[in-house]
Order: structure tokens, then sequence, then C-alpha cells
């Protein structure tokens, strides 16, 4: 049926709007349930019962929470797209009013057809007779000129044709808009049964993609994307509990991804698009998907365990080599909070949510026995540099990363520090290998790494300046570990190292190693300046245990570069950082610098 401009005119958008809030009703009892699941019920079960008995139960929970959460996001996208849908109606009849509105005051007829009947008026050119009426179509083609000059034109006729246009624009815009989310509305419906399968995650991850691109006008433009992390905390803390939970529903990338947003939305958000991603990259078959998909299964793995301290899902996505942010504890209301960065080789995969995500865990657990009140972060929010398999010259460790990077961290510290509620928190930066050369950017920007008191520097190549005292929190409060077998702390500087000759592959199952290119010999330039664990650079550096050879009867190793985190292999390194973390750098023991 063609659309008039009668029934635009007519059309009741608050109808619209009121099955929005029925779906948006559904979507908040799918929540509660699976709220109640995850935190009661499941924990409840795995603090009192053992057997198969209980496995099975906590099977059938975790298929219901999952069901829950699938119901929470279609009725949550149900709700979005009407809104959105009543909002564009909306825009369209405000704008066939306004034109009504002239023909009414101008004392023109509007048809039914759209066409507009204006009447005649004064000032004919020659005889001074009146100009006679007319009427203007939708089909006639606008600002028409009288056959000759003669005849003056009616002045009444451009203004009916604008109003009829206007009139045909209004009615063509909603039309589109109806057609449009008529099939976005007919592709949200789930499979008949009790059990949604992983296909299902990859189809919500589809309609969850239409809805966004509906509603750019109605939500997205809305999202402080330019904004500093203390304004988007007051966005959002100005909401509507209804815009809440639409952008939740909607948007849970975006949300998930902003800092300055609550670490608690952070993490709902983030739950959600973790199933949609899982979902998108489960329809994909090349290598780079399938590798993500592995590290988000792991990561979604940890978050069903109720390990503790408690995860918080602060950052994920698919983007570049792939983002992922966890904290071990709620870095809102912990008065001590680290952030970890990662370096060369890390991405998200299998390998990072099990390695890198357990450093941040160590910490976190070593930090909680001196302050209860502790945070520990692992934060991949950045595109680490990445070798290829074999051979690789030392050439990809290039500073562009880490200054991207160090944008990026920035940011993200200023949100922890906007979203912290205990006023004052002491805030740590820790980076491991190239993680350390990317902290160093963060402090090269104004203000230094906003609300960082320490700075750790473990298994680092050099840091991009020479001196501890440029890294913007006073040369007392860097404080660096480096094994004494750990090569990357031994990066001879580009102008030492033979180019392209060197190969290193950190983390990887091969190493090409050539004695009299990577060992620094006696200088004190790394790759990236002065050795952080130097007696020029002016640090404060804690024992670490030496770590195994590079070379041993096993064949080649890299341990040393990366047991800095662990109690179980160097429980004085990872002391040393728990205490650092939580303010105690006092009791940390110090050791010679090089």
């Amino acid at each position: 049926m063609t659309l008039t401009w009668a029934q635009l005119r007519d059309l009741k958008c608050g109808e619209l709007e009121g099955a929005a809030d029925g779906w948006g009703k559904a979507s908040n009892r799918a929540d509660a349930g699976r709220d109640r699941i995850e935190t009661q019920l499941l924990n409840g079960l795995r603090g009192t019962q053992r057997g198969e008995a209980a496995e099975a139960a906590a099977g059938r929970l975790k298929q219901l929470s999952q069901n829950l959460s699938y119901a929470y996001t279609e009725c949550g996208l149900l709700r979005t797209t009407l809104n959105s849908m009543a909002h564009e109606l909306r825009a369209q009849q405000r704008a066939l009013r306004e034109a009504l509105d002239d023909a009414e005051s101008l004392k023109f007829a509007v048809h039914a057809d759209g066409s507009v009947t204006y009447p005649a008026a004064d000032g004919g050119l020659i005889d001074g007779r009146p100009l006679p009426g007319g009427t203007a179509s939708v089909a006639a083609a606008p600002g028409l000129l009288p056959p000759s000059g003669l005849v003056a034109p009616n002045p009444n006729a451009p203004k009916a044709q604008d109003i009829a246009d206007r009139v045909a624009k209004a009615v063509r815009t909603a039309a589109e808009i109806d057609w449009r989310y008529a099939r976005i509305l007919r592709r949200l419906k789930a499979e008949e049964g009790l059990k949604v399968p992983g296909a299902t995650w990859t189809d919500a991850a589809g309609d969850a993609a239409a809805v966004r691109d509906a509603a750019r006008g109605y939500l997205k433009d809305g999202i402080p994307l330019d904004a500093s992390p203390a304004e988007r905390k007051a966005w959002w803390a100005g909401l509507t509990d209804e815009q809440r939970e639409e952008y939740l529903a909607v948007y849970p990338d975006r949300i998930g991804n902003l800092d300055g947003v609550p670490a608690l939305v952070r993490d709902a958000a983030n739950r959600d698009n973790l199933q949609l991603l899982i979902g998108k990259l489960e329809a994909r078959d090349d290598t780079k998907s399938q590798t993500q998909l592995a590290g988000l299964r792991e990561i979604d793995r940890q978050l069903r365990a109720g390990r503790q301290p408690p995860m918080f899902l602060l950052g994920i996505g698919d983007e570049g080599n792939g983002r992922a942010i966890v904290s071990f504890g709620n870095p809102d209301t912990a008065r001590n909070v680290s952030a970890y960065v990662p370096g060369l080789n890390t991405s998200l995969d299998e390998d990072f949510a099990k390695n890198n995500l357990k450093r941040a865990w160590d910490t976190a657990k070593g930090s909680s026995k001196y302050d209860h009140s502790s945070a520990a972060i692992v934060w991949l929010g950045y595109d680490a540099p990445q070798t290829p398999d074999g051979l690789a010259s030392l050439s990809v460790m290039g500073n562009e990363k880490a200054e991207k990077g160090g944008n990026a961290f920035d940011g993200f510290m200023a949100g922890i520090s906007a979203t912290n509620e205990t006023g004052d928190p002491h805030l740590t930066a820790i980076g491991h290998s190239y993680g350390s050369r990317t902290v160093g950017a963060a402090t090269q920007h104004d203000g230094g790494i906003p609300g960082v008191d320490d700075i750790i520097l473990v298994g680092s190549p050099g840091v991009g300046v020479d001196r501890a005292e440029d890294l913007g929190v006073g040369k007392e409060h860097v404080f660096v570990g480096a094994a004494e077998n750990d090569v990357v702390t031994k990066l001879p500087s580009k102008q030492q190292s033979v180019v392209g000759a060197v190969g290193l592959f950190v983390g990887g199952p091969k190493v090409a190693y050539m004695a009299g290119d990577i060992a620094d010999q006696g200088n004190d330039d790394l790759w990236f300046g002065k050795d952080p664990a130097s007696r020029a650079f002016g640090a404060r550096r804690f024992p670490v245990n030496e770590g195994p050879p590079l070379v041993g009867g096993d064949g080649l190793s890299l341990d040393a570069h990366s047991q800095y985190f662990d109690p179980k292999r160097d429980a004085v390194s990872a002391d040393s950082i728990a205490l650092i973390a939580t303010g105690r750098s006092r009791q940390v023991k110090m050791e010679e610098l090089r």
C-alpha cells in the first residue's frame, strides 16, 4: 500500500515507542535473570556442591544464562529498532506539518495526491487583471516560467510548488524509513527451541550490525567520541536509565571501550559484545579470525569460571591484532590500580588469554596480600609489533606503534582516574618488553600519564628517553627489573647492531641468536635509548631471578624474559611488583644498577 501524507500526518509514533517499552521490559527481565544465575545460583552451586550432578546442574544453568543473554540482546535490539523508527518518522511528521501549516497560512489547498492549489493574485503586467490561480503537483518542474514575458507569473505558484515538493519529500522519506525498518524487524527473530546454538549468535551479530546502521542518527551520533574521559563520565551520568539500556543493547562495542564510562558498565557491555564477536568470527574461516576466536573463547571461559579477584572486561575488539583489557578487581573502587602493557608479538590469541592475563592475575593476588583494595589490569589496547615466523629483523621494533599505543594508554588511564571513586587512587603503569617503550611514549605527552604515581619497567629494550626523571613521575618513582639472562634487556643500540643480521622472536617458537650481535658489549645504549637498569638512566632497580640461560641443555630459551610476574618462578620480582603497585616501594629491596 502506498503511503499518503494523511497517513503520515495521523501516524501515532507514541504507539511504536510504547511497543519499544514493552520489549525493553522483556530485555530487562532477561538481564535480571541472567544476572541472578551468574551471581547467585552458579556461585552458590560452586560453593556448596560437588560431583557429577552438580556439574550437570551448572551446565544447564550456564546454558540458561546464555539463552537469557541472547534474549536480552535481541529484545534490546527490537526496542531500539522501534524507538529509532519512531524517531525518524517523527522527524518527517514535523517536516510535513510545517509544510501543511504554511499552506494553511497562505490559504492554499493540499489535496490527497499531494498537489497544492493556489488562488489568483493581483498584478498583471499589461492590463492589471488578476493573475489566475492554479495547481502545483509533484510531477511539475519547480520554478515554472510563463510562456512569454507579456504575462507575469502568479507569485503564489512557486510557493505552492515548494509546499508540494516538501510534502512529497516527507512522504517519500517516511516510506523509505518504513521499508528499511520492516526489513530489520523481519530478521529479528530466533530459531524455535529452548537452546541457543552458536550459529544463532552469528545471526545476532548481523542483527546488531543492521540495527546499529539504522540507528546511527538516533543513538550513535550522541556518543561523545571526541570528548575527554571526564566529559564522557558526565555524559553517561546524565543519561536516563532507558537511554543507557538502549546504548548497551545496540552499541556494546562503543560503550564497552569508551574511556570514562564506569567499569561495571564497561564490563556488562563488553561481556555482551564478546558474545557478538564470537558469533561474528565463527562465521569466518581465515587464520586471523580463528586465532582471535580462540583468544575470545578462552577469555569467555575465564569470565564464566568465577575467578577471584573478580574479572572485569574493560575492553574487547577484533580490530588490528585484537584488543582486550581485563582487570582483576574493580578499578573504580580500588585504592591501588596497576595497568600492565605487554609487548612484542602480543595479540588477541589463546596465548594472550592464558599467559598475559595470568600476569595481571598474579599481580592482583600479590597486591591483595598488602592491600585488599587493589586491582590489576592487563591492557592490550594497541597493536604491538609482530614478527613473522622464523628469522625476523629487529627493525619491526620501531617507534610508531609505541607512539600510537602511548596515546591510547593515556586515554585509558585518564578514564581510570575519572571513574575511580576513592578520591586519590595510587596508580602504577607497568611496561614489559616493547610495552615499556609504549609506556615511555605515554609519559611524553603533556602532564605525563594521567594519575600515574609509579612506573615499573621489566624486560625493557629501552623506553625512548635516556633519564628516569624524563618519565614525569620523578626518578625515585621509576623501578626497573632486568634479569641477567634476559637478552631483551641487553639488545644493542641500532648503531651497534648488524642491520638485518639479528633475529629475535620473543615469545615464539623460534629464536635466531647471534651472541656477538644481540648482547650489549658493555655499552648502556639499548635499542630505544639508555638501558633502564643502568646507572646512567637513574631509576631504582629491584632484584630479580637471573632466569634460565639463553642457551642451555634444552636448546634456546627466552624464559628469562617472561617470568618477572610469576610468584613461582621469580618470587622476589613478583613480590616487588606487588609492593610497588600498592604504594609500598619503601619495603622493596634494591640492587646495584648496571
